[in-house]
């Protein structure tokens, strides 16, 4: 079992498993009820979200100095207690549960889950490929 780090409402893969929305808000223009069935995710978690600070400055960057600064501001974050709490689940989880994390973005480098896959990994979970 592993986790897969993947974009909120793309095609679900294979064995994917239970998907987990790691973002600070729900799809907009989205019932509840469909969340699921539109693949964006099967449980909320914001928890492992980035604030809605480091989201402003995720919005604003354009050089490689401002996403680095997003970066490390996602990174503080989720050393609080609760965050790493959450994050220490989902890589115990990942060992014996197939599961699926994930975010809106596009592009995952300029996303938090660019910093999430090595969070988990350094937490000792098991990642997709």
């Amino acid at each position: 079992m592993a986790i897969r780090i993947v974009r909120l409402g793309s095609p679900r893969a294979p064995g994917e498993g239970l998907r987990i929305g790691t973002v600070r808000r729900p799809p907009r223009g989205v019932p509840k009820t469909q969340f699921a069935s539109r693949d964006f995710y099967d449980v909320w978690l914001p928890t492992v979200a980035p604030s809605q600070h480091a989201m402003d400055i995720a919005h604003a960057a354009t050089t490689p100095a401002q996403w680095a600064a997003f970066f490390r501001r996602y990174r503080s974050e989720m050393k609080q207690p609760d965050a790493a709490h959450a994050i220490a689940l989902l890589a115990a989880l990942s060992h014996s549960t197939a599961i699926s994390v994930g975010c809106y973005c596009e592009d995952e480098a300029h996303c938090h889950r660019h910093v999430l896959r090595q969070l988990l990994l350094d937490a000792g979970a098991v990642i997709a490929d």
